[in-house]
């Protein structure tokens, strides 16, 4: 389980995953290396809790958005190199020798695909360095400005070790069965640690430069992490990264204001505004770029949210009863004297108004004692707000609903104050609902 954000967390944002529709993971996944796949899929579980390990990671990020380096390598041809100096060597030179010439024996009798990794993988290995040379001899070895210059000056001294360069000068794949064997043991296990720190430094800059150059593309911006004892969310054109053409918001929280109390009517956007914000407080630990014209937050411990909280069916929960088991989990958290970050998107919208009317003013008012977390709650029931005025940390925002005649229409820019839009039936009445089950049967029979 990831130590920051729990699974329902994880799956109300679609923060990660691979294979699913619009996840934020696939808008960062277009990397060229199965090895930076990797990466990036253990970066999206582990976001940082550090404030100066967010801001490296973050520089770095912000570096080739900058500069537009081009990654050079292709994921088949990385991935059959990758594979092949992974594969191990087999120990001394002479065990190697013996190793390489028993293959070639068995290849001539029944095609053995061991000989063929080595008669293949040597050249390709060879070819692979030279590319790598090129690519890396291209970074500025005087640039101080580069966060991630140490990498590279370590990927240049592996690169331009004597060895390496001889047996780039002189190939060794086409070559006899003693000089495939020697090229064969020093790539594999002489120089088998070098290879393998090499392969990470690219499939690091595989990540930062896949990711730096969807920040330009996409106009999102490098947050700037403070430590956790400022207790400060400000950020400036907030907005969902995966819209193209996403309303922006601003949005301040501290000590002093850190429960933001949400209205608005169905459709206004209050769901995504709230993922939002939880998806930009998440990348921000992870040290990615967000989509907001800047921003500042100061590090958490954690991010919980409750937004689409599923029935148990196996557990026989209600929707309700799944919704109140969600509150706990969290107030238990809360109530640890955690720094933590809570989302809850309507609470209490399984049960009756009365009801969920006193368990959301009195679970928002209890929350509201723990300055040292940050809490966004949206409700439809407004009276509830208006019973939360006199708590000073509360801030009162929401998003409006224009109407032009009987038609809505939504602005989806945050306001100050509480809601008063009542447009659920007005929209089921335009829909038509009520005529399609109310108007007389049309019988079909002769």
């Amino acid at each position: 389980m990831n130590a920051f954000a729990d699974k329902q967390t994880l799956e109300d944002l679609n923060l990660t995953g691979k294979y699913k529709p619009g996840s934020i993971f696939s808008l960062f996944n277009k990397v060229k290396t199965g090895g930076a796949e990797k990466l990036l899929e253990e970066m999206f579980r582990t976001p940082l809790v550090n404030a100066g390990e967010i801001n490296r990671r973050s520089g770095i990020f912000q570096y080739f958005s900058r500069t537009k380096y081009v990654f050079p390598f292709e994921g088949s041809a990385f991935g059959f190199v990758e594979d092949y100096l992974g594969s191990g060597g087999q120990g001394p030179f002479i065990t190697a020798l013996l190793y390489v010439f028993r293959k070639r024996v068995l290849f001539a009798v029944t095609r053995d695909e061991g000989f063929t990794r080595i008669r293949e993988g040597v050249p390709a290995a060879i070819a692979f360095l030279r590319a790598c040379r090129t690519f890396i001899d291209g970074f500025d070895a005087r640039d101080q400005g580069n966060p991630f210059l140490s990498e590279i000056l370590d990927a240049r001294s592996i690169l331009h070790d004597s060895r390496l360069s001889l047996l780039m000068r002189e190939g060794g794949g086409n070559s006899s069965l003693v000089r495939l064997a020697s090229a064969h043991h020093l790539l594999t296990y002489v120089m088998q640690q070098e290879m393998e720190q090499l392969l990470a430094i690219l499939q690091q800059l595989d990540v930062f430069i896949t990711v730096g150059t969807i920040a330009g593309q996409r106009g999102f911006s490098f947050a700037q992490a403070m430590p956790e004892e400022a207790y400060l969310f400000r950020a400036v054109n907030l907005r969902h990264p995966s819209l193209e053409a996403a309303v922006g918001n601003a949005i301040t929280a501290d000590r002093y204001r850190n429960v933001v109390f949400l209205t608005g009517a169905n459709m206004a956007g209050k769901s995504t505004f709230m993922k939002s914000f939880g998806i930009a407080l998440y990348l921000g630990h992870m040290g990615f770029p967000v989509a907001a014209g800047e921003m500042v937050f100061s590090v958490r411990e954690g991010l919980y949210s409750s937004i689409n909280v599923p029935d148990d069916l196996m557990q026989g929960y209600s929707h309700f009863y799944a919704e109140v088991q969600r509150v706990k989990l969290i107030a238990d958290e809360v109530s640890q004297s955690r720094s933590l970050v809570v989302i809850f998107d309507e609470l209490f919208k399984g049960t009756n108004v009365k009801d969920a009317y006193e368990a959301t003013l009195s679970v928002t008012a209890a929350f509201a004692e723990y300055r040292n977390c940050l809490f966004i709650i949206s409700t439809h029931i407004v009276e509830v707000g208006e019973a939360l005025r006199d708590h000073d940390n509360v801030q009162f925002t929401y998003l409006p609903t224009i109407m032009e005649g009987k038609t809505p229409r939504y602005t989806y820019r945050l306001r100050e104050g509480i809601s008063n839009d009542r447009h659920g039936m007005m929209i089921i009445e335009q829909e038509g609902i009520l005529e399609m089950i109310t108007k007389p049967a049309v019988s079909t029979r002769e």
